[in-house]
């Protein structure tokens, strides 16, 4: 079913990967048109990735402020607030920033962009890149719940959002900015199994890929607790309750658990430098 397209028009300071990614899926959805996607990089092939598909660059950052209502901040953490700073004078109640820049509080970015600015911060992980994000974002102290929903309808078009306080952030980090790193690792040895019990690489491996995929699709469609799905998978004296008993006694939920204990204390350590 087609999205309802919104009437903002929609700018990008840094135009990499990701913003690339959130410009396309909000254009390829129909939430936005490519003539009203604006963006602005020093690179200028990135920008050349923009226009390929109708986005307009322009040369500053402060053109991006003039022409948007909208402004995605995508740049790297290190040039945020110069970036603010700079935009301040723009920044009025008509304009709306959303930073997907990480470690960079919406407190020091509220200092750099001024009284006026209305600022929501995002984060997005690397399925962005093919539509399938899970994200959380905050907003600032002058952002408004109608800005909260335009974002949210925005980002609910490239994938998952959901809402929670900043000081969680770095555990949001920890799990879904992170853990696209633990599933990887998890198909990879999913199939590196199915390699040592003697199927071809490239089968072990899209299987193993699927397989990950069908799996979270079902806890998400069937709003049953992963538990409950586990269960209706093991068999009596079966093979699944017999690799399962193998995973337990190798202690892999603690694992899992430890190495988001683990990136969420560094996240804490870093938004401390």
């Amino acid at each position: 079913m087609p999205r309802q397209e919104l009437p903002h028009k929609i700018g990008f300071i840094g135009a990499g990967q990701m913003a690339e990614a959130l410009a396309r899926g909000f254009t390829a959805e129909g939430i936005t048109s490519p003539s009203k996607v604006f963006c602005t990089d020093p690179n200028a092939s990135r920008k050349g990735v923009f226009e390929e598909f109708g986005a307009k660059a322009l040369d500053s950052a402060s053109e991006v402020v003039r022409q948007s209502d909208i402004i995605f901040v995508a740049v790297k953490p290190q040039y945020v607030t110069a970036v603010l700073k700079d935009a301040s004078a723009s920044l009025d109640d008509s304009k709306l920033v959303v930073s997907i820049a990480a470690g960079v509080t919406v407190p020091t970015m509220e200092a750099a962009a001024g009284p006026n600015a209305k600022i929501i911060r995002v984060m997005p992980n690397t399925p962005c890149l093919v539509s399938a994000t899970a994200a959380a974002m905050c907003k600032g102290s002058k952002a408004t719940a109608e800005d909260m929903g335009v974002v949210r309808e925005l980002m609910a078009s490239v994938g998952t959002i959901v809402e929670c306080d900043e000081k969680l952030f770095n555990a949001v980090t920890a799990v879904s900015g992170s853990g696209p790193a633990y599933i990887f690792l998890t198909i990879e040895a999913l199939a590196d199994g199915g390699v040592a019990a003697g199927l071809p690489r490239d089968i072990a491996m899209q299987l193993a890929a699927q397989t990950v995929l069908g799996a979270a699709k079902m806890v998400v469609e069937t709003g049953k607790h992963p538990g409950q799905l586990k269960d209706a998978v093991c068999s009596p004296a079966g093979t699944t309750i017999a690799g399962v008993h193998q995973l337990e006694v190798s202690g892999l939920r603690a694992t899992f658990m430890n190495a988001v204990k683990a990136a969420a204390n560094r996240a804490d350590e870093l938004s401390k430098m």
